[in-house]
């Protein structure tokens, strides 16, 4: 690989340029991108800021997006069926539902878990008053437990809610 000696710079070493040349090739999310100390198994502190919702299990603070650890929630455009077999709009019922909650008590606190498989930051979030994002959710039906990743920490309120995937989706 060769360099252009244009954009060589004397306060970087070849190194610097090799790895920041990988970075690029690799794909990675250009300019605004705060995700690049998983490539060197850098683990962020936590977060806090106004969270913007996502979906149902993903939210953004400060530009970083954040996925909701040990749950799942449906997609934003996903569909499902009722207990009656008609399909409404699971996915905006959900992500309505915690853009107000989050709404309710600011700002959102999230704690680093581990880097998801689409590189996403992956967290445990809380509200300013200490109420658990994900914990809320699946006690409102809004979520399931994702024992995979949680470990079966919703387990719990998971069996006393009926969750917002009524029949198939």
């Amino acid at each position: 690989m060769s360099l252009d000696p244009r954009y060589r710079r004397p306060d970087r070493d070849v190194g610097d340029r090799i790895v920041a040349a990988d970075v690029a090739a690799a794909g990675e999310p250009g300019p605004g991108s705060h995700n690049l100390s998983h490539w060197i198994g850098h683990s962020p502190g936590p977060i806090a800021g106004v969270a913007s919702v996502i979906d149902g299990d993903t939210i953004e603070i400060r530009g970083q997006r954040v996925r909701l650890n040990g749950i799942d929630a449906p997609e934003s455009a996903q569909q499902c069926n009722d207990a009656k077999g008609f399909r409404y709009q699971c996915g905006t019922k959900s992500a309505a539902a915690l853009d107000t909650f989050l709404t309710l008590s600011r700002p959102t606190h999230c704690t680093f878990v581990s880097w998801g498989r689409y590189r996403r930051y992956v967290g445990d979030c809380h509200r300013a008053d200490g109420k658990s994002v994900a914990g809320w959710l699946v006690e409102n039906g809004l979520a399931v437990d994702w024992p995979k990743y949680g470990h079966g920490n919703y387990a719990e309120q998971q069996a006393a809610k009926v969750v917002v995937w009524l029949g198939v989706f």
